[in-house]
Formats: C-alpha cells, structure tokens, sequence
C-alpha cells in the first residue's frame, strides 16, 4: 500500500475513532435554543390567548409576542460531540447542567416551578395591567406553601388568608416574617386566619370572608447558619379577586419572563386602538404588581427566536440590555425597558413611526 494511502487510512481511522469516543462520552452541559413565540393579542392551538369577560374589550392589531427558550432535559446528557456542535453554533447556547438545574433537580421538580412561576406571572400581569388602567383590584395575604415536617404542617393550609399575627394586622406578606422572626424558637405565634375553603365560598358568591380562626403555632429554630431564628414553615404570598374575567390560555410554557407581555395585551384589548400600530413587536421580562419589570434567562436565544418570527422591535429588560446587545439579531431593535410604563411610552413611538428616541440597549 502506497505510504500516502496508508497516511490517509490511518487519518480516517483516527477520525472515526475520535468521534466515536466524542458520542460516547458524557459532558455535564445543557443546551439552550430558541423557542416558540406566541402572539398574545392572537391564538395558541385555535383559541385566544387572552380570554376577557365581564368588561367591554377592543380590536386589537400588531403582534405583541412573548418569547420562549427550549432547554434539554434534566435526565438528558448531551456528549461532547453535541456540545462541541452547540458551543460552534451561533443559535444555541451550551452551559453548564447546573444552570438549568441546581442541587439536582429533577425534571419534574423543575417542571413543577416553571409552572408555578407561569401562574404567579399571569397573576402579576392582571394586577400590573389593571392597576395601570385605574381599575380597583382587590388583594391580600395568603399562605402560598406550608413545609413537610414543619410547625405549620396540619395547622395552616395553601390558601388560608393570613388577616393578623400576634394580633397585628398583615399588609403584605412580608409582614408575615418580620413578626414571626420576633420570636425566640419554641415561643407561640397566633394566626388570625379565614380558612381557605371559606374564602373560595365568599369569592364564589360574591362576598367578603368574615369567618375568623385563632391558629397557634409552636415555632422551631430555623437551620440557617448564624443567629437562631424562628420559624413556622411557611411562605406568604398575596392573591387577588378581579372585578371581571382574565383568562390566559396557553398550554406547555413554564416560568415568569412572559409577565410583561401578558401584561401589554391584557392593557392593549382593555384600551381603544392599537398598543402597536399594526407592527410586530415581541419582548420579554418578569413583572410585579407594582408593573416593575425584572431580567430573565436565555435572552439571547429569545432575541433570535423574535427575530426569526419577524419582530422589529424588542422590549428588553433593562438589566439584560448589556447582554442582549453583545449579539443582536440583524434587523432587531432592541428596546431597554424597566416597567410597564416605560413599555408604554415605547409603543406610543413605535406605533407613531417616530422612534430616534427609543431607550435602546447598549452593551455598557
């Protein structure tokens, strides 16, 4: 055999072997991509995606997209090859396991968050949109989980509505903490609360709960570090009753950064005309109730997956501007945004043509 042959053989040979050994191997790294977006003054799978009754609503035109990242699974285990592919490709991202799932959660740990986030982030985005239009929405204090094995478990349920601690009346969750922490561990906490099952029925009928139970609970020492500190296992949130009927269809989409954009399109069919012109905007970020808008993850695969649906324009939450801006899909502009209303004011420009003055990202 000639010895250039020979070389060649060999060459292939060890090609082959290399990258049988590339698939064989196990990298600890997840992959990130682009993932749907979805119109939310239109339709997901035949049905509205914003469902408003009980309020006078509006015809709306333009797109207002919210965006998503597809991730690998928690039991998914990309090997070298694949994650040589993902670090090359300019669409996907590699990054560590642990990113996506810390302290070794499971798929369906993480799948159980991500829906839990989505649900608090349409709630926010009801609050934030009416708030912003003037339309009283009612809230309050519940029990949002109650820990396994903790002074809590069997005393307070998800749902009971915290009115008082100690006899003090609660404001805001937390409020909740702060009174419980003046305990020394193994001292007695009294709860004022109206009981989940009470509050569903006054809802239901249209009534205010006035069903008041005294709950006590032995606090324990909590396993922080430092200072002993107490607790009653149990975290506070708040929830709401509307004056009419928001409904927020869409199925399989997990975690918080669609707030904003749910909160536009809720406001966009609430208001006469058009938040957008007709134009095709899509975006991303948390919101509170207070309409304050937070960062996300993944918004550079966000950014591409707007781009390649035929945005124009993105609202970027102000702390992943510097991010989003070190690689900005070819005819994207991105818009940094910090709440709801500076969403606003950047749709009013949009829709009126007039946009040299648009807050854009920079990478500083």
């Amino acid at each position: 055999m000639p010895r250039r042959t020979a070389t060649m053989l060999a060459s292939t040979l060890m090609l082959i072997a290399l990258l049988c050994v590339g698939v064989l191997i196990k990298a600890p790294y997840s992959e990130m991509s682009p993932g749907p977006t979805v119109n939310t003054l239109g339709e997901h799978d035949g049905e509205p995606v914003l469902q408003i009754s009980g309020r006078k609503t509006y015809a709306t035109t333009g797109h207002l997209n919210m965006t998503t990242v597809r991730v690998t699974g928690a039991d998914y285990r990309m090997n070298l090859v694949e994650a040589v592919y993902g670090w090359l490709a300019h669409d996907s991202k590699v990054v560590p396991h642990d990113t996506l799932y810390p302290d070794g959660k499971t798929e369906e740990e993480s799948t159980q968050e991500n829906a839990e986030e989505f649900s608090q982030s349409q709630e926010s985005a009801k609050v934030a949109a009416l708030e912003e239009l003037d339309i009283p929405v009612q809230s309050w204090v519940i029990v949002s989980t109650v820990v396994k094995g903790s002074p809590a478990e069997g005393e307070l349920h998800a749902g009971d509505v915290i009115k008082t601690v100690d006899g003090t009346d609660i404001k805001a969750p937390e409020d909740v903490a702060k009174l419980v922490t003046k305990h020394k561990p193994g001292e007695k906490v009294v709860f004022g609360i109206v009981p989940a099952a009470a509050q569903a029925a006054a809802e239901k009928a249209n009534k205010t709960a006035t069903e008041l139970e005294s709950v006590t609970i032995t606090t324990a020492k909590s396993d922080d570090e430092g200072e002993d500190r107490a607790i009653v296992g149990i975290s506070a949130g708040t929830d709401h009753t509307f004056p009419f009927t928001i409904d927020i269809k869409l199925a399989d989409v997990g975690g918080p950064s669609a707030g904003l954009m749910f909160a536009l399109g809720i406001y966009d069919k609430l208001t006469p005309g058009s938040l957008t012109g007709g134009k095709f905007v899509a975006g991303t970020g948390t919101i509170d109730d207070d309409g304050t808008v937070g960062p996300i993850g993944g918004i550079e695969m966000k950014t591409v997956g707007a781009r390649d649906q035929g945005a124009r324009y993105f609202l970027t939450p102000a702390d992943n501007c510097a991010a989003a801006a070190k690689d900005t899909p070819s005819g994207l502009t991105l818009v940094k945004i910090g709440t709801i209303d500076d969403a606003l004011d950047a749709l009013k420009d949009i829709r009126s043509g007039d946009t040299a003055d648009l807050p854009k990202c920079t990478t500083k």
